[in-house]
Parts: C-alpha cells; sequence; structure tokens
C-alpha cells in the first residue's frame, strides 16, 4: 500500500500542476489576446451606440464582447446588484457620482456629452421670436429665454393668446413636452433647469430650498397628460406627427444631430433646434466595478473611432475638431460652444425633488 502511494503521490502532483499550467497560459493567452465579455447597464439614449455594427466591430477588433441592458438612469443608480455587471453607464453626472460615491470607487469615465434643446419648428420659432422669446443667433440657431417660456407656461397661456401668431393660431397651452421625472433622465434635466430659474437663479443645494419648489414644478409636468419614460418616444412623435401633437419637445441634442445625419433623415427645412438659455449637459460618465469595465472605459474615451463614431451619434466628445467636421459635413446649424450653461443639483436633491413631484401628482395637479 504504501508503495502505491509513492507512486500515485508525485503522478497527483503532476496532474495538478499540468491543471494549473493549462489554466494560467488560457488565462494569459486570453489576456494577451484580450478576449473579454463586458456587460453592463446603460441609458436608452446610449443604445442605438452600442447597437451600430461599427461600433460592435471596433469593440470586437479590441477583444470586447459588449453586452449592454438598457435601464432607466434612475434605476441603475438605485439598484441594489450593480456588482454583478462590469459597468454602469446612466445618463447625467448626479447618477454617475452617486454610483461612483456608493460602490467607493475612484475611478469613472466621461465618455461624451450632449446639450440639452428643444425639437420645434420654424413657425413656432418666428411666433416666439415676435413674443421677445426666442432670438435667431449667427442666421443660423435659435436660443429661447427659458425663464420667459417658462412664465408662458406657468400663466397658462394658449399659443392663438400671442401676438403674430398666424402660424400657429391654435386653442392649446403653451407647454414644453418632456418625457416623465420619475425614470427619465432628459425629464430631471429639465426639472433640474427650471428649479434653478424658480430658485432666484441658484441651484437649490437644501431641502429647505426644494418643497417651496415643488408645486410650480409639479405643474409644468401635470399639465401635460401622459409622458412616456424614454426620450426616444416623443422624439419619434416630433418626426412624424407635425407641430399639431407638440410644438416643444424637450429631447437631447444628440438625438436631432443624429437623425440628421442619416441617409433616410426624417428631418425636414421646417424643423429647428431651440437651445434654453440657461441649460446644461447631459454627460455620460461609466463608472466600472471590474478590470473589464475599466478597459472599455479607457478605449470609449481614447479610441479615435469610437470617439468618431460617438459623433456621428450626435454626441460631443473632447474631441471639437471632429465635431465641427461632422457639423460642416451635414451642414447643421448648431452653435460650436454654449456659455449660459449651469451644473445640476447634487443626486440627492433632484431625488427629493422627483418624490416630493411624485407625492404631489399622486394627489392630484397644484
Amino acid at each position: 500500500m504504501s508503495t502505491l502511494k509513492r507512486l500515485i503521490a508525485p503522478l497527483l502532483t503532476l496532474l495538478l500542476l499540468a491543471g494549473v499550467g493549462t489554466a494560467l497560459y488560457q488565462s494569459i493567452r486570453e489576456q494577451w489576446a484580450g478576449a473579454a465579455t463586458v456587460e453592463g447597464l446603460i441609458g436608452s439614449e446610449k443604445e442605438e451606440f452600442f447597437r451600430d455594427p461599427r461600433v460592435m466591430a471596433v469593440f470586437k477588433k479590441h477583444g470586447l464582447e459588449v453586452r449592454a441592458h438598457k435601464a432607466g438612469s434612475r434605476e441603475i443608480a438605485t439598484r441594489r446588484d450593480l456588482r454583478q455587471f462590469d459597468f454602469a453607464f446612466p445618463a447625467g453626472l448626479p447618477a454617475a457620482e452617486k454610483i461612483r460615491r456608493e460602490q467607493g470607487l475612484d475611478k469613472s469615465f466621461q465618455v461624451f456629452f450632449t446639450p440639452m434643446a428643444i425639437a420645434s419648428w420654424r413657425s413656432i420659432a418666428r411666433i416666439l421670436e415676435a413674443n421677445g422669446v426666442v432670438q435667431q443667433r449667427a442666421g443660423a440657431y435659435y436660443t429661447v429665454d427659458l425663464a420667459k417660456l417658462l412664465s408662458l407656461c406657468e400663466q397658462k397661456k394658449r399659443w392663438n393668446e400671442l401676438p403674430h401668431n398666424e402660424g400657429y393660431a391654435v386653442n392649446k397651452s403653451i407647454l414644453v413636452t418632456t418625457t416623465d421625472p420619475r425614470s427619465s433622465n432628459s425629464a430631471a434635466m429639465f426639472l433640474a433647469l427650471a428649479s434653478f430659474l424658480f430658485n432666484g437663479n441658484e441651484i437649490p443645494t437644501t431641502e429647505a430650498q426644494v418643497d417651496p419648489l415643488v408645486p410650480r414644478l409639479a405643474a409644468l409636468f401635470s399639465r401635460q397628460g401622459f409622458q412616456e419614460s424614454s426620450t426616444a418616444t416623443p422624439f419619434n412623435d416630433y418626426l412624424v406627427m407635425g407641430p399639431g401633437k407638440a410644438p416643444l419637445v424637450l429631447i437631447y441634442e444628440a438625438q436631432y444631430l443624429h437623425e440628421a445625419a442619416r441617409p433616410d433623415s426624417g428631418l425636414s427645412d421646417e424643423m429647428v433646434l431651440l437651445y434654453p438659455e440657461p441649460t446644461l449637459f447631459t454627460k455620460h460618465v461609466l463608472v466600472p466595478f471590474s478590470g473589464a469595465g475599466e478597459r472599455l472605459g479607457e478605449l470609449l474615451t481614447q479610441d479615435p473611432e469610437l470617439q468618431k463614431l460617438a459623433v456621428a451619434h450626435g454626441f460631443r466628445t473632447s474631441d471639437g475638431k471632429t465635431f465641427r467636421a461632422f457639423v460642416a459635413e451635414h451642414r447643421l446649424a448648431v452653435p460650436e460652444t454654449l456659455v449660459n450653461v449651469i451644473e445640476p443639483p447634487s443626486y440627492e436633491i433632484l431625488e427629493r425633488l422627483t418624490q416630493r413631484i411624485e407625492q404631489t401628482l399622486a394627489g392630484g395637479a397644484p
């Protein structure tokens, strides 16, 4: 028996070493080849980017298979199972900072950004321009005085009550159509802008500042009726239904620019963007939870092909030259830079605003 043990022991040791060696070789080979499956959560506004075959081909070239699952940015920020993923990629800096802070992480990647804008029509822009609400800049693009526009909304003005309304003399309330602030980042950004203006041009930072704003803010949403959870739907309605449904639609600039670059674009010469003043940027920040997630963040921010493809999807990046070339190629009337830009409130303040508005809407319109 002892002789048998002496024979088997070295054999087992060799088998163990062989197994470890094979696993080590496989691991090194995969790392060398860069092979990795990267799985994470993304905001819906980036779904088309991640589904783009050109983007997927660049990932594959670098040995990455990216599996991106769509979710609302508020949902991403509040999920308890984030660590089962390699990364989270919500819309908006507040959500990303909350995730990074609560997960105890130091690293994040600001991949691209886009300003908020209002999709409209030239006939609508002319009426608002005649009433001192909108200005055309450089003969190319429009800005909208958001404080004046919100004042018209709060006064419950109708389009047929405005002077010089010949292009849109309808008995409809003047409203900005948004998504649902309880689920959508774009609506949360509108909430951030309105709270800044209603708070005396100051970003609210305390609950004591938040509560008095709620009735006014809730009214901006309650009077719209049903609201979608994704910005894609009201933008698609804008493309196909004309100004009759919603003359002013809050969107991301990137949506409009991406559509404009399509060979079969649904945009017409009558469609225009209005840039709110003040405005803010939705910053798209990737938070990695693993080495693979970190590698994806590095690739998205450093790879020239991916940065160029991000611009092709309408996003602005740190590469201003590529964005300018994209705008020139497609003859887009957009501002190269925006000056009157604010930052959104912290995630906690935005969450407080959203919760209080949700409570107000549940109890009836203010």
